[in-house]
């Protein structure tokens, strides 16, 4: 049996995952209606180089589950260390979370934000259940970086900043 999310044991797990920093991405994509969707993800890493595989979790309660799970193109873009305003617009719960937010359309109009130190879009490989979130593993069909940005990093339950 699971235990609450609220269970003393749940949050010391939570709190020593996060002395492991890590990058902040947001994935975009497009619902069934055509309009922009995304959310702040930080768990985020690479599978394989060859095919080009990326794997990225989400909470299965989320209501952008189903937009998620039946999009044929992602984005994952990683934020650039001046970028943390975007990461908390993502993760909070406002309606309109591509107000005011300058992006692009990719390939499949999937939405491109601007400034970030680099990009991935993908389309999906496979899904799985991972306990109270969905493990998605995806083909990169497209990257991009700016190698003179720097990455906003998450550990210890604050942004980073790499020195």
């Amino acid at each position: 049996m699971n235990a609450p999310k609220n269970d003393p044991a749940v949050r010391a797990f939570r709190d020593t995952l996060g002395m492991f920093p890590t990058g902040v991405t947001v994935v975009t994509t497009r619902d069934g209606a055509g309009r922009p969707v995304g959310l702040t993800v930080s768990s985020f890493n690479s599978v394989s180089l060859v095919p080009q595989l990326v794997v990225w979790s989400l909470s299965s309660h989320l209501q952008l589950v189903p937009a998620l799970e039946n999009a044929p193109v992602y984005a994952i873009n990683v934020l650039a260390e001046d970028q943390q305003e975007l990461s908390n617009r993502f993760a909070s719960r406002v309606e309109d979370r591509f107000a005011g937010v300058e992006f692009t359309d990719g390939e499949g109009g999937v939405p491109l934000l601007a400034g970030c130190c680099a990009r991935f879009v993908c389309r999906p490989h496979a899904r799985h259940p991972g306990g109270d979130h969905i493990v998605f593993i995806d083909e990169v069909i497209r990257f991009e970086r700016d190698a003179d940005k720097k990455p906003l990093l998450f550990q210890g339950g604050a942004y980073q900043r790499l020195a």
